[in-house]
């Protein structure tokens, strides 16, 4: 008896790969398909996290100008909050709200983490006085430190735009029916 060569054609003319080969390359295949999976996670969790804020440069000038610091806003019905404010990057249009409703930059939207939604709040911005009201429509700020997100448009009139981020006092001015 001779050496007997190793084939990969089987009797019925087929290709056969060794068992082992197919595994391997199987598994190499799952590997890869769960890298990829966990870097598009990782990636998509990046961009909802830094869409929080932006820079001037994405945001047009609206046709509402600021609004000044006025005690006509509405009295408080809560308790204050101070704390630093956010505000939404335009990406989020169109986007559903915890809400339901879908996010509109042109909008009073206001994001609070207890508030129950439809709730009013007045919004100061410590450094300049300027004064704003908003509806809580949404949950959120998840950024460390960040007690409201709002819309472009609030962080206009708020003069907030150019700096991304500004020191304010939240007070709720009309509360809303919690949802049971």
């Amino acid at each position: 008896m001779g050496f007997q060569s190793f084939s990969l054609q089987a009797r019925d003319g087929r290709v056969a790969l060794p068992r082992a080969a197919t595994a391997s390359r199987a598994g190499r295949m799952r590997t890869t398909a769960l890298r990829a999976a966990a870097s598009c996670a990782v990636i998509s969790l990046s961009a909802l996290t830094m869409g929080c804020a932006q820079s001037a440069e994405g945001i047009a000038d609206g046709s509402s100008g600021p609004v000044t610091a006025s005690p006509d806003l509405g009295r408080a019905v809560g308790d204050p909050q101070v704390g630093t404010a956010s505000y939404y990057s335009r990406r989020f249009t169109g986007r559903r709200m915890a809400s339901g409703g879908r996010f509109d930059p042109a909008s009073d939207t206001i994001a609070h983490r207890t508030l129950p939604f439809g709730t009013i709040v007045r919004v100061t911005n410590l450094q300049n006085g300027l004064s704003v009201t908003g509806t809580v429509q949404d949950r959120g700020p998840w950024s460390r430190g960040r007690i409201v997100d709002l819309s472009p448009r609030i962080a206009q009139n708020l003069d907030m735009i150019r700096s991304g981020v500004a020191q304010v006092e939240v007070v709720p001015v009309e509360l809303a029916e919690a949802a049971e």
